[in-house]
């Protein structure tokens, strides 16, 4: 295969590193959440686990935590593009005492053998005990 041609997602195994950056393995760490075994319990463990879900190809989990009002009917991802690696710049509010709150961050990426990153303050409300995505704010 060249450099230029596309690659699927690399295989996140129950034992393998969360792609979410933190210290556990995706079996303890995103996938119950993906599997709907539990709820992000703050707006950044939602933020993580939605990055993970990129990562692993799980449309259906980004759509269940879509705010309704900003949730596309559906979601395409990009052939070929593998997330390498996440950076948390940032939070405000977004605990269990909270009902909004922001992660700024940084999604890294690797598309058609081009090493690239996202940036994004993304916006976050708690409805009926759980965190849903809602946008992104404007770059300042």
């Amino acid at each position: 295969m060249s450099k230029n041609e596309p690659r699927r997602p690399a295989a996140i195994a129950p034992a393998s590193p969360c792609p979410c950056g933190r210290d556990a393995t995706y079996r303890d760490c995103c996938a119950p959440f993906h599997q709907g075994r539990a709820t992000a319990p703050t707006a950044e463990r939602l933020m993580r686990s939605r990055y993970s879900a990129f990562a692993v190809g799980d449309a259906a989990y980004l759509l269940r935590t879509w705010h309704p009002t900003t949730r596309p009917d559906a979601l395409e991802f990009e052939r070929g593009q593998r997330w390498t690696g996440l950076e948390i710049l940032g939070t405000t509010g977004g605990s269990a005492f909270h009902t909004e709150g922001t992660v700024e961050f940084r999604a890294h990426y690797t598309l058609r053998g081009h090493t690239d990153s996202r940036y994004e303050n993304s916006r976050f409300v708690r409805e009926v005990g759980q965190w849903m995505y809602l946008d992104a704010l404007p770059e300042a």
